[in-house]
């Protein structure tokens, strides 16, 4: 994917690109896309397993984004929940068109045609990340995503989720137990370090 994951970008800077983006100003939408491209396919990717999937759907965030970025209100919410919601929305109207009726943890169900890196390394570290994701429901691994990879405050995963600061602690609280119980050492190591495989 291009562009860079600048960390260092404070949030007011975030606000005044995008309310100038909701004036038109293409500029400003270029640095908003710079700073959230990233993280955004990140965050479809550990949905979909697939890069070229992942790369389509965080087109579409933005494409959505940049239509409607004038109905964007800071007042009810950080630009990136906002963003966020958006490649939610689309993952899950991905998987909907594939089936008519899907429950929430069948639209997260991990693909089992993996297409990632060719590096056989790699690959393996996927396919173990694949049986521990799948201990998960489907909610629990999306806020895993967001808490751990994404290191999204509890108060931005709510706003994102649709749910209460305090249930989303509390579903978080209950994925790592569960994580903990039933999966090995190994399995969890490779947890927190395989935002490598998408870099």
């Amino acid at each position: 994917m291009n562009g860079e994951f600048e960390t260092d970008v404070r949030a007011d800077e975030i606000d005044q690109w995008a309310e100038k983006s909701r004036y038109g100003d293409r500029k400003a939408f270029a640095k908003l896309y710079d700073r959230f491209v990233t993280p955004i396919y990140r965050f479809v990717y550990f949905r979909v397993y697939n890069k070229c999937l992942a790369e389509d759907l965080t087109s579409q965030t933005f494409l959505k984004a940049v239509e409607n970025i004038a109905g964007y209100d800071r007042n009810k919410g950080k630009f990136s929940s906002w963003l966020y919601r958006i490649a939610r929305n689309l993952v899950i109207d991905y998987y909907r068109s594939r089936k008519k009726t899907v429950e929430l943890d069948e639209t997260w169900e991990i693909p089992s045609d993996i297409d990632i890196e060719d590096d056989l390394h790699k690959k393996d570290l996927a396919e173990r990340l694949k049986e521990l994701m799948d201990i998960l429901s489907g909610e629990q691994r999306e806020i895993v995503v967001l808490r751990l990879w994404q290191e999204l405050p509890y108060s931005e995963i709510a706003l994102i989720m649709g749910k209460s600061e305090a249930g989303c602690k509390m579903m978080f609280s209950r994925a790592i137990v569960k994580l903990r119980d039933e999966a090995d050492f190994l399995a969890l190591v490779i947890l927190f370090l395989v935002t490598g495989l998408t870099g």
